[in-house]
């Protein structure tokens, strides 16, 4: 069956114009440069025995990492979150699909989604777009999209700026945190609510956790910019000149984990917005985060021939300077890590 769905069709440009233009922020930083982790001449320490073991949804990570929510609801993109499912398996860390909203439209894409075989035992995350649940969707499509893929928690991702600036974008925000509420209160599982690159305020993440949200991801501003993925979507150059304009949108994500620790101390909190290294992964933690998150650095090498193989080489690379991150600041194991303190400038 061809890819006939509109979803779908703007699911394969986003794949697109995320491999092969610059949609990063501009004007707007992330703020990880701004920190350093302190130096440790004598760690007392022995690197083989650094261990980033954690625990996430009820099941064991061999690292604080997740592969965020990409892609899926496109036949051309199975082979991606194949590749991506194979390497969080392998290297013993989370992962979270697309938006699932063209499968439930069309059953027939529901296999794009479907990783479950090659990741048995990772946490694995369903995802769908808020904003849907004052389009017609409710309890019942959020339960089947994580039967879809027999996922451990849901992801709702909140996406006002990119949905404000798409040329068919759904803008019906208002009156949702209730229907957030009804879905946390009968979905049957935990409930992640995660931006999409603009960051979430303290009070937001608040208002959320009362609605009955279990995590929060940031998502904060200064990497990927959906702003501009869909600027290069816009065929008029009104549409480009008005997307354009919110490249530097949204809260940081260093400024946006810091806050929402500080307001919510015990709610599981996913640091993501712009990680690129396992150095970032480092400071995410060390900034109150319980996992760091990145999306676009695996999706290059997802895509690549041999996928999986490239996505673990990457994602290797990250876990390695994770481990001398760790150890170079004196930090046997991810609880040091949460307590070491950072250094501005």
């Amino acid at each position: 069956m061809a890819d006939t769905d509109p979803t779908a069709s703007r699911k394969l440009d986003h794949v697109r114009i995320v491999l092969n233009e610059d949609v990063a922020a501009k004007g707007v930083s992330t703020g990880f440069d701004a920190y350093r982790l302190p130096h440790e001449a004598l760690p007392e320490l022995d690197l083989a025995a650094i261990d980033t073991r954690t625990r996430f949804l009820g099941k064991p990570l061999r690292a604080p990492l997740l592969i965020s929510s990409m892609t899926g609801g496109a036949r051309d993109v199975q082979r991606i979150n194949l590749a991506l499912a194979e390497a969080a398996e392998t290297l013993g860390i989370a992962m979270g699909v697309g938006s699932q909203r063209a499968a439930i439209r069309d059953a027939a894409v529901a296999e794009t989604y479907q990783v479950r075989r090659v990741a048995p035992g990772i946490p694995l995350l369903a995802n769908l777009g808020a904003v849907q649940l004052n389009y017609g969707y409710g309890v019942d499509e959020c339960r089947r999209a994580v039967a879809m893929i027999g996922a451990d928690a849901l992801i709702l991702h909140l996406n006002a700026l990119q949905e404000a600036v798409q040329p068919e974008g759904n803008t019906q925000f208002a009156g949702l945190l209730a229907r957030i509420e009804h879905v946390c209160r009968d979905v049957g599982v935990p409930v992640i609510v995660k931006e999409v690159g603009n960051g979430i305020s303290a009070a937001t993440a608040r208002r959320l956790v009362d609605a009955g949200v279990w995590g929060i991801d940031v998502a904060g501003a200064g990497g990927t910019s959906w702003s501009e993925v869909e600027r290069f979507r816009h065929t008029s150059a009104g549409g480009q000149r008005v997307a354009a304009a919110f490249a530097g949108w949204g809260i940081p994500t260093t400024e946006s984990i810091i806050a929402v620790r500080a307001a919510l101390p015990t709610v599981p909190l996913i640091g993501s917005g712009g990680v690129r290294s396992g150095v970032d992964v480092a400071k995410a933690l060390a900034l109150g985060a319980d996992l760091a998150a990145t999306a676009r650095p695996a999706l290059s090498p997802a895509a690549a021939e041999h996928g999986a193989a490239a996505v673990i080489e990457e994602l290797s690379a990250w876990l390695a300077e994770l481990r001398i991150a760790m150890f170079c600041s004196g930090c046997a194991d991810l609880a040091a890590l949460r307590r070491v303190g950072l250094a501005r400038g």
